[in-house]
């Protein structure tokens, strides 16, 4: 019964092909041997390969080198290779400020990938059953994960697989005993130290003898129907995601123009989709930090939100930007104009070339005013001499002949441009007194006229010389 069980629940999800070498892991558990012993009798069919992978976390002493000499005796008398890997995960929990319980977990998926590659492995069997996928939908639904957690421990995730997850644990247990298959019991199992334990010892129990003795089934069911929901709300998050996430230089924008035309239920599956995109994780990311990045639309541009796995949103004119945090910019780079050997000076900055002149006012005010990229200024009423720079608190630009001036912060907040674009934007400066914002406005006061005497040109090439003579 438990291996037809198991055999349509492989096929039915593709899980295994004869073309496959699979990495089983082995603690000589009931579940795990009951993995390989239904693996055994289903190879008969599909004539995959197997290598068990045993890995000995040096934490039980005497009763782990039991369970490791117990899963290399059944390897030895079946004919399958066992990769035992011994490790100190206390010590290892300790060097990576993690718990036991994270340390061991990461201990054994480093063992399995560790051996995948030595063998040239194609997937990697797990024995988690429907108790265990229970137990993660009780522990998600407690932390807030939302729908997207509630489907439990998926059957197939990457590479790894799980063939026993319709099974419950009593099930298990039977197929070992009607088949007379000893297996280790980790006394462990019985304390309750961990979350994942006192669900198992207290509260399923009490659910399935109180309230439903079928609990785990039909849990185990609605988890199925979540699955298939959430492949279905994958699929339309995809299409929603194509409209209204853009990708930036830093992470990825969503674009609040469209974002809000997404059916309000998905809103929160775009997001995510955006967070697991930029970092790769998901196992932190909950629902308060979905519900603080639909929130961040509702505040002011340039207001910020700290995110898990180093991450940042931050409300922007077209919406809001998640990227990775950085560190810090180098301070702004400044280079002084200074006319004293010659009447020209050229600067190179990044790939543009700053070509500045001091001519006399006759024909250059006409020449100046030949190309865009080229500005003329009244240099005598220069006070504080000529800066090439990026802004700097204090900076203002006179907007009107009368001498209305406005904040250099203002102009960009009024411009609608982007706050991690402001520190890139060229700037011509007298002291805190802005000439020319590069690629946008020069200041009213400093434009050449009649009583000019002097003109400061001043050219911007991108990765072009102007051709003239010096």
């Amino acid at each position: 019964m438990v291996f037809h069980k198991v055999e349509e629940y492989v096929s039915k999800r593709n899980m295994i092909q004869k073309e496959d070498k699979l990495i089983v892991g082995v603690s000589g558990g009931a579940d795990s041997i009951c993995l390989l012993f239904v693996l055994m009798e289903l190879q008969k069919k599909l004539a995959f390969e197997m290598v068990v992978v045993h890995v000995n976390h040096g934490l039980r002493g005497e009763a782990a080198d039991g369970d490791e000499a117990y899963v290399r005796k059944v390897c030895k008398e079946h004919g399958i290779t066992c990769e035992v890997y011994r490790e100190n995960v206390e010590w290892i929990a300790k060097e990576r400020k993690q718990s036991t319980e994270e340390a061991g977990r990461h201990v054994r998926r480093e063992a399995f990938m560790q051996t995948m590659e030595k063998y040239g492995g194609t997937k990697i069997a797990l024995a988690h059953h429907m108790n265990d996928s229970v137990e993660t939908f009780f522990m998600n639904l407690a932390r807030g994960t939302g729908i997207q957690g509630m489907g439990g421990i998926r059957p197939i995730a990457g590479v790894y697989i799980r063939p026993l997850l319709c099974l419950e644990r009593k099930e298990i247990e039977e197929f070992l005993q009607e088949k007379n298959i000893p297996y280790c019991i980790d006394a462990t199992n019985e304390e309750d130290d961990y979350t994942r334990n006192r669900l198992r010892n207290h509260v399923i129990p009490y659910l399935e003898r109180e309230v439903n003795t079928r609990t785990v089934a039909h849990i185990g069911e609605t988890m199925n129907q979540l699955q298939e929901l959430q492949i279905f709300l994958q699929e339309q998050t995809e299409i929603y995601c194509e409209q209204c996430v853009k990708q930036h230089e830093k992470g990825y924008i969503l674009l609040e123009s469209s974002f809000f035309k997404a059916p309000t239920s998905l809103r929160p599956f775009i997001i995510k989709r955006v967070l697991v995109q930029i970092c790769q994780k998901e196992k932190d990311i909950h629902e308060v930090h979905l519900q603080q990045i639909l929130e961040l639309f509702q505040k002011q541009v340039g207001r910020q939100l700290d995110l898990p796995y180093a991450m940042q949103g931050k409300r922007t004119y077209e919406g809001v930007c998640i990227y990775k945090k950085t560190e810090p910019n180098v301070e702004p780079r400044s280079v002084q104009v200074s006319f004293e050997d010659a009447n020209r000076q050229e600067i190179e900055w990044g790939n543009i070339k700053v070509i500045c002149r001091l001519l006399k006012n006759d024909s250059a005010h006409t020449m100046c005013m030949e190309k865009n990229n080229t500005m003329g200024f009244d240099y005598d009423i220069i006070t504080h001499g000529v800066c090439i720079r990026t802004r700097q608190p204090g900076d203002y630009i006179t907007i009107h002949p009368d001498g209305r001036r406005q904040k250099l912060k203002s102009f960009f907040i009024n411009e609608k441009i982007p706050e991690e674009k402001r520190d890139q934007i060229l700037l011509v400066a007298d002291g805190n007194h802005i000439l020319w914002i590069v690629g946008f406005r020069t200041n009213c006061v400093y434009q050449v006229g009649k009583h000019t005497k002097r003109v400061l040109e001043i050219q911007m090439n991108k990765g072009e010389h102007d051709g003239r003579d010096n």
